[in-house]
């Protein structure tokens, strides 16, 4: 293990962090809020501990999967520790625990709060606090590739463990220029909504703000009402957005070079269009009688599945009310999740379609044995490896969701309430159902119940295994 390579990483983390900490300190200056000095502070104690942590440069920084999967968790849970001190020293959320429950929400853009009036933060507060979203979308790691040249496949082991989903590619050789596309990408998309929410007339803090929710799919609103006080307009606006931002960007780099049939070629695509209309229509049907006209249905129907599927989170209207069908179709979509290699969360429709891919194999294969059955993604064959860690993941998942539905079941609230709670945390959604439904918070929950919620957070954000190879004692070995 190669340590000190940790180290530098981790320091140039914390002084990442604290630049991106400075934009929310600058509206704290302009709405002259005294909030903005728990910024301050925190900027100063990271920047004293980030270049400490810096100052001497690993004279090896060659390092492979182990040191980079070690790297992005300890990473999350340091940003995660520190992000939370300002919210915590400017008393607007006086308890350690749930600062530590909202920045975990906020970085692996959950969504899920403890808040019960988002309206009494101060607006430094709300911006921080939205902008931790942008920042955990696409990855400060995948931003700090941008800056430090490593070599031996560093980069990539850090890409492979802090992005979603079941593989990651290289859009060009060099993996640091890869980064750069992503993140160039993730930008443009980012200032053409916020340009378009400005030029509807939203005011230029909420445009922001809102921008930063949509961008990383992660769902924290700066009003008690989400998205519902927004105009038709602009609710449709995040609408398109939020299921942009749910589409793998690799598909984005493909139509950039001018590759669009090869893009639309892609299986995942077109499932996570397919499924998308599919709830919608099947939603808007069901919903008829809670609005007005169909436009009103199909309109409030296609925010809330691009919500959920995209694991964003923002609400226009309280689905907690909507007949049963279309809660469980929206439940379902929670587990479905947006596309590998986007900024939102869920198990992933590329995992969904590999494994309806090989169930068909193994029926086939039952019925003549015999036969050498391929499972085929986008025309290529799917490596025997691929489908076991499948698998693997699959059975980690399942035992990680029980493991935590049983304890946050100690605390006796009711069954819909406890099981919505750790799907939309695992997955990633923050809006659960019952007590942790859209117009309500996860504020009643004892600590404990807070602590496993944020190892759900962090364990669908980061894909399992770096969280679950810190408990693993050869992964601290000397090599």
């Amino acid at each position: 293990m190669n340590f000190s390579v940790i180290r530098y990483v981790c320091g140039w983390m914390l002084l990442v962090v604290a630049a991106f900490m400075a934009l929310p300190g600058l509206v704290a200056i302009y709405f002259h809020e005294e909030a903005g000095f728990a910024l301050l502070w925190t900027i100063l104690a990271s920047l004293a501990v980030g270049g400490l942590l810096i100052i001497k440069k690993p004279k090896n920084k060659v390092f492979y999967s182990s040191e980079g999967y070690v790297t992005v968790a300890l990473s999350w849970l340091i940003i995660s520790a520190v992000g939370a001190l300002p919210f915590f020293i400017s008393g607007c959320i006086p308890n350690y625990i749930d600062a530590f429950f909202e920045t975990v929400s906020g970085f692996t853009t959950t969504g899920a709060s403890i808040l019960s009036d988002v309206e009494a933060l101060p607006k430094c507060m709300l911006f921080w606090r939205s902008l931790t979203h942008w920042i955990g979308g696409m990855g400060v790691l995948v931003f700090i590739l941008c800056l430090l040249p490593m070599t031996g496949g560093s980069n990539m082991n850090i890409m492979k463990a802090e992005s979603p989903g079941p593989s990651v590619s290289r859009l060009v050789p060099k993996v640091q220029s890869t980064a750069k596309i992503l993140y160039s990408i993730y930008l443009a998309l980012t200032v053409i909504e916020f340009l378009i929410l400005a030029l509807s007339r939203m005011p230029l803090f909420d445009a922001c703000t809102i921008t930063f929710g949509t961008a990383g799919t992660g769902g924290f609103g700066i009003l008690n009402s989400s998205i519902g006080s927004y105009t038709a307009f602009q609710q449709g606006v995040i609408t398109v957005f939020m299921l942009l931002f749910g589409v793998n960007f690799n598909i984005y780099f493909l139509i950039i070079t001018g590759k669009i049939a090869q893009a639309l070629k892609s299986e995942e695509l077109r499932a996570y269009a397919v499924i998308v209309v599919m709830a919608i229509a099947m939603i808007t049907a069901n919903s008829l009688e809670m609005f007005k006209n169909v436009y009103e249905a199909f309109h409030h129907s296609a925010f809330t599945v691009a919500s959920i599927i995209t694991t964003t989170g923002f609400a226009t209207v309280d689905f907690d009310t909507w007949p049963v069908l279309s809660r469980t179709i929206l439940v379902l979509l929670m587990f479905i999740g947006a596309c590998a290699g986007s900024t939102g969360g869920g198990l992933k429709v590329s995992r969904m379609l590999l494994l309806a891919k090989t169930a068909r194999k193994e029926i086939k294969h039952s019925l003549h044995p015999k036969i050498v059955w391929k499972v085929k993604m986008d025309g290529k064959v799917v490596e025997h490896d691929v489908e076991r860690s499948l698998n693997t993941y699959m059975v980690i998942y399942t035992m990680i969701f029980v493991a935590s539905l049983l304890v946050i079941s100690v605390e006796n609230y009711d069954i819909i309430t406890n099981f919505t709670a750790v799907a939309a945390t695992i997955n990633n959604i923050g809006p659960g159902l019952s007590l942790v439904g859209p117009t309500a918070n996860y504020g009643f929950y004892g600590w404990l119940s807070k602590l496993v919620l944020c190892f759900d957070m962090l364990v669908g954000r980061l894909e399992i295994f770096p969280i679950l190879l810190l408990f693993v004692p050869g992964t601290w070995k000397r090599f």
